[in-house]
């Protein structure tokens, strides 16, 4: 039998031994970066858990003004954003602008003794609170407090203390952040209930948790538990008056008894939900009955929202607060303070060097990266013009329009500043208009489309459509809200003229919608520009923020399609661009992280 001839294993060559050796250290460093990200995660969270800081108690011997303050109200905070939440590094970013505008937080009793015993206040006074008790707003707001030395009022909801509730934070929670002397305890009420709920189909729903209406796109109209008597589908009260009293004071005792439980007292400050509405829209019944149990359980009340400022006069029982939404740029935050106090305002520029490049006609502008973000006027409209760009005649203006889908975004080329002639592009209200506008008259129209619908998170959209309605009144708004978008919905459209000569070609998504448009011949040069401007569906909300990423204004391409030379770009390149990959890459491991475990 044939001797069977092994042969030998043939030795790895120098390139293969190479490479595996190449992917092992790869192999080895992704593994060091994996665990360098989850210790950092676990550091922040460790700290952010854990009271290594207290509060410095400002010298209030120092104070010296009678003229009132400002209060300012967060739904809630989480790490990365939504449409309900501001993320922390915005938070981070409003909270270190009113420390540099040189704002100082008050507590609770400083706002009892300036109204009632005539004690001052500081210049710049500000009452900092947070919405709904929620556990991601404790631990994500308080690194900013902690770095601005701000205190702050944690509102909660007393039914939430207990039941499994881990959304919410919890009276040992509370009680810890309460020693550090960065928080306060407040008081939503009991319970956030809805009553005389109808569907966007005109169905009657009637009593709802705030669980049980996740989706508020799917609501056409409410009440909440405390703002109205009980009614039935034609609007009609089940209940009497005795019985409103009963079921309202009701829900007040049980307030009571788990804050005396839990923590000993009644907390001293109280926003009611819904805000607005008492002595407003309400029966005048139903605050009666909310007004006896308030005044007799609290000591301060936050009855209204919209405006910021508290004045001299105001009652205590009827102060007012701004809630700053999660899409706010920080220089709409600090527009609206403006305009509520009267007071001048220093807006953020954010990048110097590329704020440098434009000129701030009105509103006020923030460089960021590769976005502008460009905040209207009140009630007006915010612009800017990039200089020495009125050079600029053949040229393809393209940038990302990445605002919420209420409100007004434009592209302005060939604008000339002396005569008001323009080529404009606006994205209003999901809608594309495509203008031309010769010297001495009005704009006119070359093209105006509604864009494909818009899709959005739905889940975390504020109710806001409680009000006292008959019948007819809910069939008519219902109506009404069906033609609009929810403002806090965000979308980006990715907007590029081109003119050469007297042609102009559009492209909206990569679509084109107008193609070697012929244009007025008189329009022959001028500036590049931006535009924002809000809509009036805003309600009291008259500010707008626009916002333009990677805008880039090249030559005109040639004959054959070359693309022409970058004559404007706020894109990042190089380092700047890594870096935001890589920033981008930690934020998305983070959330990964803490979603995870």
């Amino acid at each position: 039998m044939p001797k069977l001839k092994l042969t030998p294993k043939p030795k790895p060559t120098r390139n293969k031994a190479l490479n595996y050796r190449w992917k092992n250290r790869i192999k080895s460093i992704r593994a060091v970066i994996q665990l360098a990200l989850i210790a950092g995660v676990v550091y922040l969270l460790v700290n952010a858990s854990t009271n290594l800081q207290h509060y410095v108690e400002p010298d209030r011997s120092q104070w010296t003004s009678g003229q009132g303050f400002i209060a300012l109200s967060y739904f809630g905070v989480s790490r990365s954003g939504s449409s309900g939440l501001i993320s922390q590094s915005e938070l981070d970013a409003q909270l270190k602008a009113l420390k540099n505008q040189g704002y100082v937080t008050i507590s609770q009793q400083d706002v009892l003794d300036y109204y009632t015993k005539g004690k001052k206040l500081p210049a710049k006074a500000l009452f900092l609170a947070f919405e709904d008790g929620r556990n991601d707003s404790g631990l994500f707001a308080e690194s900013a407090l902690k770095k601005y030395n701000f205190k702050a009022t944690m509102l909660t909801y007393a039914d939430k203390m207990g039941h499994g509730q881990r959304k919410f934070l919890q009276p040992g929670d509370l009680k810890k952040m309460m020693d550090s002397g960065y928080w306060e305890l407040g008081s939503n009420g009991y319970r956030l209930s809805y009553i005389n709920v109808i569907g966007s189909e005109g169905a009657f729903l009637g009593a709802k948790d705030e669980s049980e209406l996740r989706d508020k796109s799917k609501i056409a109209q409410y009440n909440h538990y405390l703002m109205d008597f009980i009614r039935d589908s034609d609007m009609i009260p089940v209940e009497n008056r005795q019985q409103m009293e009963a079921r309202i004071n009701a829900d007040y005792e049980k307030m009571k008894e788990v804050y005396s439980d839990k923590f000993g007292f009644v907390p001293s400050v109280y926003m009611i939900m819904h805000a607005n509405a008492l002595n407003r829209s309400m029966n005048p019944l139903v605050s009666q009955a909310n007004e006896a149990n308030i005044e007799k359980l609290f000591r301060l009340h936050f009855s209204r929202e919209g405006d910021a400022f508290n004045g001299p006069s105001a009652n205590v029982y009827d102060l007012t607060r701004l809630q700053p939404q999660p899409y706010w740029q920080t220089n709409h935050l600090l527009m609206k303070i403006k305009k509520d106090t009267g007071q001048p305002i220093q807006f953020v520029a954010g990048d110097e060097k590329r704020a440098s490049q434009w000129e701030l006609v009105r509103g006020a502008a923030e460089f960021s990266g590769s976005r502008i973000a460009l905040t209207s006027e009140p009630g007006g409209t915010g612009m800017l013009v990039l200089k020495d760009s009125e050079r600029y005649a053949d040229i393809e203006l393209s940038a990302a329009l990445s605002g919420n889908v209420v409100g007004r975004q434009s592209l302005y080329v060939r604008y000339d500043r002396e005569s008001g002639s323009y080529l404009r592009i606006t994205l209003d209200n999901n809608e594309v208009i495509v203008e031309q506008k010769k010297p001495g008259q009005a704009a006119k129209r070359l093209l105006a489309k509604e864009l494909g619908e818009v899709e959005g998170p739905t889940s975390g959209l504020k109710l806001n459509k409680a009000a006292v309605y008959s019948g007819a009144q809910l069939a008519q708004a219902d109506q009404a809200e069906q033609s609009k978008y929810p403002l806090q919905l965000r979308n980006t459209r990715q907007l590029s003229m081109a003119v050469v000569g007297d042609k102009l070609s559009v492209r909206v998504d990569g679509t084109e919608l107008l193609a070697d448009q012929a244009i007025d011949g008189q329009i022959a040069s001028g500036f590049v520009a931006l535009e924002s401007a809000y809509h009036e569906q805003g309600d009291n909300d008259d500010i707008y923020d626009g916002v333009f990423d990677n805008l880039e204004v090249r030559e005109a391409s040639d004959d054959a399609g070359e693309a022409g030379s970058v004559l404007y770009s706020n894109r990042l390149s190089g380092v700047r661009r890594i870096a935001d990959t890589a920033s981008h890459v930690f934020n998305t491991t983070v959330d990964w992280v803490m979603d995870t475990f």
